[in-house]
């Protein structure tokens, strides 16, 4: 039986911010309790609202920082800080703006070689030479773009480049945040199909971070919906679109455009706006916006309930 390639365990980051120079710090929990695994050759998706810790439960799996509680295994191995700099070659990310995440001043080759001479001592220059060269060809690009600048690509070509480079380490999960929500619809769409071919041929695991469900839905296999720091359902793409349990994610599903001019569907409109991470509602953190909260909800925070497909709330969809 194929064993998980990531399991985490109740991840949680949590900040103190000042909002001035002798106040109080505020505590930010931007991302609290977050439990999963991940299995090789399949893509997790985390979605959700803006500020809802996608992109800290990114930096957490990445061991870019330190979880404030919880911890994850990577391979079977316990990522703790001491072991990060071994096992950061098996986590790669790939950022959602390639115009900012390669550096201007170096050519292609060089920006692809980087991680092979600080990680891989023993690949001499002719091995990173041609490894990088491989790559190109690997992600759709030519070998004559090794000696070019980054500004000389289009997007499209540039986000290639950056999924290159990530894979120069030949790592086991790839974090993807927001890889193409920088792009054009019609360049989206041939980043998606790349990615999709290139988990096939390498069994990469994904972690795919998106706030677009159509995209998501093209992609992933199970999917984690966060609202407010916390997962609040967890199940497999064909459930979750099909049987959405919190009220949460029937609002996100609602809102999804559908490519069938005569189907019709219920629109759910969230009033009110994102509570502010530093002054999270007691309760249930969706309740003040929620169409089914009840006394309930505003009192006590549910939990993730057992079964295939957990929801937080205490009153999910049948």
């Amino acid at each position: 039986m194929t064993t998980p390639v990531v399991v985490a365990n109740n991840l949680s980051r949590h900040y103190e911010v000042r909002s001035g120079l002798f106040s109080k710090p505020h505590l930010i929990r931007a991302l609290s309790d977050a439990s999963f695994s991940l299995m090789p050759g399949k893509t997790l998706a985390v979605v959700g609202e803006s500020g809802c810790g996608k992109s800290t439960l990114a930096r957490l799996i990445t061991m870019i920082e330190p979880p404030t509680e919880g911890d994850f295994t990577l391979a079977g191995e316990l990522a703790t800080p001491d072991k990060w700099r071994k096992m950061r070659a098996d986590v790669q990310i790939v950022f959602q703006d390639p115009y900012g995440s390669l550096n201007p001043r170096q050519r292609v080759g060089a920006i692809l070689e980087e991680p092979l001479k600080i990680n891989r001592r023993d690949i001499d220059a002719a091995g990173r030479t041609e490894k990088a060269r491989e790559m190109l060809r690997l992600v759709g690009l030519r070998a004559e773009h090794y000696d070019r600048y980054p500004h000389m690509f289009s997007g499209g070509q540039r986000q290639r480049i950056a999924v290159a480079r990530a894979l120069m380490l030949e790592p086991k999960v790839l974090v993807l945040d927001e890889p193409v929500s920088a792009l054009d619809l019609s360049i989206q769409s041939q980043i998606l199909n790349l990615l999709v071919d290139l988990q096939e041929k390498l069994g990469l695991a994904y972690l795919f971070i998106s706030h677009d469900l159509s995209v998501v839905k093209h992609m992933a296999d199970d999917i984690i919906v966060m609202y407010l720091g916390r997962p609040v359902e967890i199940g497999t793409k064909a459930d979750l679109f099909a049987h959405p349990r919190h009220p949460y994610t029937k609002a996100l599903l609602s809102a999804t455009p559908m490519a069938d001019p005569r189907a019709r569907k219920e629109r759910i409109k969230l009033e009110g706006e994102l509570p502010s991470p530093s002054n999270v509602p007691p309760g249930c953190a969706f309740a003040p916006r929620c169409w089914k909260a009840q006394d309930k909800c505003r009192a006590e925070r549910p939990l993730l309930d057992d079964g295939p497909q957990p929801a937080a709330c205490f009153f999910p969809e049948a």
